[in-house]
């Protein structure tokens, strides 16, 4: 099984990936027209690749099959991400990024990037991944384990730049669920940068302008 993914390649040839995973029940299409928002016109070599998570059927939602990374069978935030399933779906996503290394993309050129499902599974995968990458974002998302700091600490990733972003009145996923993600994994030693925004389980502007920002700034290096 591979995954099928919307991507829009630059003007130039690329040289580096952005991987932007979408949330439950969404397809790689939601966030395909975000691209202007993030205002990377300095960096035209940039490919965006939004895959499309595999149909499975979701426990929550009485069991429905719909488009989702992993299944939810409880909304506690302890156990709320199913780990087989979710290893199923970091095999996919690995095997997404060793098909653009062999196309030429060196895996320090690569970022990882999440909203909700999206976000738990680009910070499951990044931190365990055996590549180092140039940069990994979590956008209202929480740490799938509670342990994932300290596996993250020990691997390739450790010095990996992470993004992680919440609403403040998100219903869907706490805001102190990312928060507190946010400062165990700076707790482990690694280069985060938080910001928080007035709004509920989605994006906003000033948000994805920040995150462009950041990007460019890991692409830059």
């Amino acid at each position: 099984m591979s995954l099928t993914a919307i991507v829009t390649e630059p003007k130039n040839a690329a040289d580096a990936v952005v991987i932007w995973l979408h949330g439950l029940g969404d397809s790689g299409e939601g966030f395909s027209g975000v691209i202007p928002a993030l205002a990377l016109n300095k960096l035209d070599s940039v490919r965006f690749i939004f895959p499309h998570a595999p149909k499975q059927a979701v426990t929550i939602n009485r069991g429905l099959v719909m488009r989702s990374w992993y299944d939810i069978k409880t909304m506690e935030l302890e156990n709320r991400a199913d780990i087989p399933t979710l290893s199923q779906s970091e095999v996919l996503i690995n095997q997404l990024i060793e098909q653009q290394i062999a196309n030429g993309i060196k895996p320090q050129r690569i970022l990882l990037v999440g909203f909700s499902q999206g976000g738990v599974l680009a910070l499951y995968s990044g931190l365990r991944l055996k590549h180092k990458l140039a940069g990994i974002a979590g956008l209202s998302c929480y740490l799938a384990q509670a342990d994932l700091p300290t596996i993250g600490a020990s691997g390739i990733n450790s010095q990996t730049p992470l993004f992680i972003s919440h609403g403040e009145q998100d219903m869907t996923v706490p805001f102190k669920a990312g928060q507190q993600g946010s400062q165990q994994l700076t707790a482990a030693g690694f280069d985060v940068t938080w910001s928080q925004y007035p709004m509920e389980h989605w994006v906003c502007e000033p948000q994805l302008v920040k995150l462009g920002q950041w990007i460019s700034q890991q692409l830059s290096a």
